[in-house]
C-alpha cells in the first residue's frame, strides 16, 4: 500500500487539493482497505458496494461522511489505479444540509463575557464579528488587520479563497487594535 499511498498523495498534490482533503481521502482509502483486510487495488465494484452499505448499517455514518468516503475511493480508482468508476453502481446518497444554529445577542454576550483572558475575549469577538472559520482565525496575522480602513483580511480561507471583512462600527476595531498594538505586543 505504501507505493499506492505515495502515488495517491502525488496525484492529490498535482491537482492542488487542500491538506485536509488529502488527509480525509487517504483515511477513506485506508479504512476501505482495512475493512476487507486486503490492498485496495485488489478490491473492485462489488466490495465498494458492500462497503457503502456497511458505512450506513454497520458504522452508522451520516450521508455526508459516506459521500466523502465514496469520493476518496472514486479519486483512488480513477486517478491512481486508472480504472473506470460507474456512478450507476455506486450512487451517492442524498446530501443532508443543516442550517447552522443562530445564537441570540444575549447568548453571544454571555459567551464573550465567559472568556478567561482578554486574548480569548478578543478572539471570540473577532470570530463572531467576521464570521471566520476556526482555521481561518488561527491563521490571522497582525498585518491582516487594517484598523484605519476597518478591514480584516482573511487569506486562503475555505476553498483557498481570500476575503475581507469590512465593518463600519469603529468599536470592534478599536478593541482589536488596542489588543494587537497594546503594550504587551512589544
Amino acid at each position: 500500500m505504501n507505493q499506492l499511498r505515495q502515488l495517491m498523495i502525488e496525484e492529490l498534490h498535482r491537482r492542488n487539493f487542500a491538506a485536509t482533503t488529502i488527509r480525509t481521502y487517504l483515511h477513506g482509502v485506508e479504512h476501505f482497505s482495512r475493512y476487507f483486510h486486503r490492498r485496495p487495488d485488489q478490491l473492485g465494484p462489488e466490495e465498494i458496494r458492500k462497503y457503502q452499505a456497511a458505512l450506513f448499517t454497520q458504522f452508522k455514518f451520516s450521508p455526508n461522511t459516506v459521500i466523502l468516503r465514496l469520493a476518496s475511493l472514486r479519486f483512488f480508482y480513477i486517478h491512481v489505479l486508472k480504472r473506470g468508476w460507474s456512478i450507476a453502481e455506486t450512487p451517492y446518497p442524498k446530501k443532508v444540509r443543516h442550517l447552522p444554529g443562530v445564537l441570540s445577542q444575549e447568548e453571544v454576550a454571555r459567551l464573550i463575557e465567559a472568556a478567561d483572558t482578554p486574548f480569548h475575549r478578543i478572539l471570540l469577538m473577532t470570530l463572531y464579528a467576521t464570521g471566520a472559520r476556526r482555521a481561518e482565525a488561527a491563521r490571522l496575522k497582525v498585518g491582516d488587520i487594517d484598523s484605519q480602513r476597518m478591514v480584516v483580511h482573511i487569506h486562503e480561507g475555505k476553498g483557498g479563497k481570500d476575503r475581507a471583512y469590512i465593518d463600519g462600527r469603529s468599536g470592534n476595531y478599536s478593541i482589536l487594535s488596542s489588543f494587537v498594538w497594546g503594550p504587551w505586543y512589544r
